[in-house]
């Protein structure tokens, strides 16, 4: 039988899992190319030989999205599988339509193709949009298991943007790891407030393997807990799906992808950062949660912010330095360093935009709804030196740091920092300790269930 070629769209993540689990040894299908977008610099690249399987002795090559009309005539593609995260449906649908255009079919994989079962019990902390707080209830759901002696690995959604076959499965136990695999900022935001805590977090290409070795890892696992990245669902089928929505962005729970797959599976919704957002936003968030999800349970909570040195925001011209991928993709135009300003008096929030040199330039002008704010970039070494040079340039008297990680450990400042921390609080609704208790009651874990 003549097998049928396809392209998978990607971003260097989903795009990759969707070929592991459904196309790599599937012999109805000959995928000849991936295509990049959303993050810079990751085209040009093949998918290795080693990850690729048997049928792919050469790897499979990785071309920017931009090329995907020529390359759907060229290389004579049949379907194309949309396979990233975080996109409105009027961009997916656009590129349906430029490959429908271009003569192929247009897919979209969904959980039973692409999710895998592990041998322990799963919570799945997902989200309708990158930026909602997907992180800080990561932690707290493992803090407070951690706390009752369920020991508890973290498997973090993607982001393999550099050697991917030395990617494959990555362990992160301290934060000498981060350094020891080359991690970019967007991928130390996400993994060093695991580690910093003392949990121990997976990532990498292939989630088969990855979830082997977290289900066996030296230091014990009694769950794993799948922290999502963007807006796409679990990679491993749940037991407990939870999902953080945002009032910041009324009604984009019900218009990106995949984000409304997230809220239409979860078990557990909650409506985040409602101490900062309009009553009215709050209240469109709940209405359609309870539309699209009507058994869910629905929890309302604050990112509780705090701040290591106050005195060098009262009154002060501040630059904030926030989250990259939240800003750009994430359309978002402020996030925890923003709102720590205008709560503690700052005089002025600057306009970054003026300083910025190099490929923030880019970003600027590419995401412009980004105004008095300046993300986070970092994906390699050229973005990281354009950012310390950016905030060096500004003029300001201290630089609160909104990112969830020290960017003063990465680049050298030579302003006064001050750092921004964001934690889950519940405020109405069932407290996370309650549904975690019964978590633990149903799967027979080793908790201390009465201190909970």
């Amino acid at each position: 039988m003549e097998r049928k070629n396809i392209i998978i769209i990607g971003a260097a993540g989903r795009d990759f899992h969707n070929f592991n689990t459904y196309y790599r040894d599937n012999e109805k299908y000959n995928v000849v190319a991936f295509t990049a977008a959303q993050i810079p610099d990751i085209d040009g690249r093949r998918y290795p030989s080693e990850l690729a399987g048997e049928q792919y002795p050469e790897g499979i090559p990785i071309y920017s999205q931009d090329q995907l009309p020529e390359l759907i005539k060229t290389l004579h593609v049949e379907e194309c599988v949309f396979a990233f995260s975080d996109i409105s449906y009027e961009d997916v649908m656009g590129i349906g339509a430029i490959v429908n255009a271009a003569g192929a079919d247009f897919k979209l994989l969904g959980p039973n193709s692409t999710m895998l079962k592990s041998n322990k019990p799963v919570i799945s902390v997902c989200a309708v949009r990158t930026g909602t707080g997907k992180s800080q209830t990561s932690r707290k759901i493992i803090e407070t298991l951690l706390a009752h002696d369920v020991k508890v690995i973290a498997v973090r959604h993607p982001m393999p943007y550099g050697d991917l076959n030395a990617q494959r499965v990555q362990r992160f136990a301290t934060v000498e790891d981060l350094k020891e695999h080359h991690c970019t900022i967007e991928e130390m935001e996400e993994y060093e407030p695991h580690v910093s805590r003392g949990n121990i977090v997976y990532a990498g290409v292939d989630y088969a393997d990855i979830l082997a070795a977290a289900e066996n890892d030296p230091d014990g696992c009694d769950v794993i807990l799948w922290d999502g990245g963007n807006n796409d669902f679990s990679f491993y089928e749940p037991d407990l799906a939870v999902t953080v929505l945002d009032p910041h962005r009324p009604g984009h729970e019900l218009k990106y992808y995949p984000g409304e797959v997230c809220l239409r599976t979860t078990d557990v919704a909650i409506i985040n950062k409602v101490d900062s957002a309009p009553e009215e936003s709050v209240q469109i968030v709940e209405n359609n949660i309870k539309s699209a999800s009507p058994a869910s349970t629905i929890i309302k909570a604050e990112s509780k912010i705090s701040v290591d040195n106050p005195e060098l925001i009262k009154g002060k011209r501040v630059l904030v330095v926030e989250d990259g991928p939240t800003l750009t993709h994430g359309e978002m135009k402020l996030g925890a360093g923003t709102v720590a300003a205008e709560r503690l008096g700052a005089a002025e929030i600057i306009d970054p935009r003026p300083f910025a040199v190099g490929t923030l330039t880019g970003t600027f002008s590419k995401y412009q709804h980004i105004e008095n704010v300046l993300p986070a970039m970092g994906y390699g070494d050229q973005q990281l030196k354009d950012l310390e040079e950016t905030i060096n340039n500004a003029d300001c008297d201290a630089v609160i740091i909104g990112t969830p990680i020290d960017l003063t450990r990465v680049i050298s400042i030579n302003k006064p920092t001050t750092r921004v921390y964001y934690d889950l609080d519940e405020m109405e609704g069932p407290n996370l300790r309650d549904i975690l208790k019964n978590f633990i009651q149903e799967h027979k874990l080793a908790g201390k269930i009465g201190n909970i």
